[in-house]
């Protein structure tokens, strides 16, 4: 189910990098390192992390992802249907 979840981020992260929103442009300069993908970096190693301690009895953990699995979603929605 995390892993899921996280192909999902990606996909959110990704789309959201590539809307040329103007909202990207006021976000700190090492956020556009790489051309993002220094935050793309930043994502897998939430999703390793989570994968990893959900792995060693730390079950209760998918529900935290799903949490911040949900928050990502409404942000990119936000941010893709231009209501921010």
């Amino acid at each position: 189910m995390i892993f899921l979840l996280g192909i999902g981020n990606f996909a959110m992260h990704r789309a959201v990098l590539e809307s040329g929103h103007p909202l990207l442009g006021q976000v700190p300069w090492f956020v556009h390192l790489l051309g993002g993908r220094v935050t793309f970096v930043t994502e897998f190693f939430l999703l390793l992390s989570a994968l990893l301690l959900a792995a060693t009895g730390w079950p209760w953990l998918m529900w935290v992802y799903l949490g911040y699995s949900s928050l990502n979603g409404i942000g990119a929605w936000l941010v893709l249907s231009g209501r921010v």
